[in-house]
């Protein structure tokens, strides 16, 4: 296929996804919004579980735009439940997949998206928590992760990608120590996923989608960690570490250039 006819097949692909996201939103899924927010007691649970049916159309519709995309999903990945969900990211694409994933599932937001108009709102009431900066204080955010143990023994998950940021060169950046406090303070266990090719299908820095994109995405679960939480020898550092050296590992294991 040539460079020009790329060009447009990826403009046209691009163009129908975004009308879903904005104009699919707002008419077909933000009344369903609007008509559970005055039930409190249930709304957070409603509003994850519209976030996830939103983002399983979403790709369901990607895929029906672009006929060489596929997904592998390792058996049991989208049966886990009431664990802390670690991920390796290169992608934006990477939270959409794990909120389609889910009905119940929650993640650690930066603060910047919770003043973003709408956007901010519904994050907000969906129960996501902040990773903190400006007009948060440390205390609030310990209270919302004190807070996600109960969440947790409901089956809900909550799904962090401990790099902090998106990958542009394939190599796995340093974890940050956040999601393994989390699953300390929660007594959880750690599943530990490693994502491949979501930046084939959207690249970091390009604002259009590849539709020639000719590899599946792929999400393999690689470890299951059920610390001694308790135990004398047990240090969140370690844990990081371990995680570390399985997503390095996995890395190494694929050997192709994951950019």
């Amino acid at each position: 296929m040539g460079k020009p006819v790329q060009k447009i097949q990826d403009l046209f692909v691009t163009t129908v996804l975004w009308i879903y996201f904005i104009f699919g939103f707002l008419v077909l899924y933000f009344p369903f919004y609007l008509a559970n927010f005055p039930f409190a007691a249930t709304r957070e649970l409603k509003y994850q579980r519209l976030h996830h049916l939103f983002f399983k159309r979403f790709f369901g519709l990607t895929q029906f735009l672009v006929p060489s995309l596929s997904f592998e999903i390792d058996e049991g990945v989208d049966e886990i439940r009431s664990s802390i969900i670690v991920c390796n990211h290169i992608s934006y694409l990477d939270p959409l997949l794990m909120i389609s994933l889910y009905e119940k599932q929650k993640t650690i937001v930066k603060n910047s998206f919770f003043r973003v108009p709408v956007f901010g709102w519904l994050i907000r009431q969906s129960g996501y928590v902040s990773a903190g900066g400006k007009g948060i204080s440390p205390w609030q955010v310990m209270d919302r992760i004190l807070r996600l143990g109960d969440y947790l023994s409901t089956g809900g998950n909550i799904f962090v990608f401990p790099e902090g940021t998106r990958s542009r060169d394939g190599k796995i950046g340093r974890l940050s120590r956040g999601a393994f406090e989390i699953a300390l303070r929660s007594r959880a266990p750690v599943m530990v996923l490693f994502v491949e090719n979501s930046n084939r299908l959207f690249k970091p820095g390009r604002f259009l989608f590849n539709a020639a994109i000719d590899q599946p995405i792929r999400l393999r679960w690689i470890g299951s960690l059920n610390p001694d939480y308790e135990g004398e020898n047990f240090s969140v550092q370690e844990l990081t570490a371990t995680v570390q050296k399985m997503f390095e590992a996995e890395n190494d294991r694929l050997g192709v250039n994951l950019i």
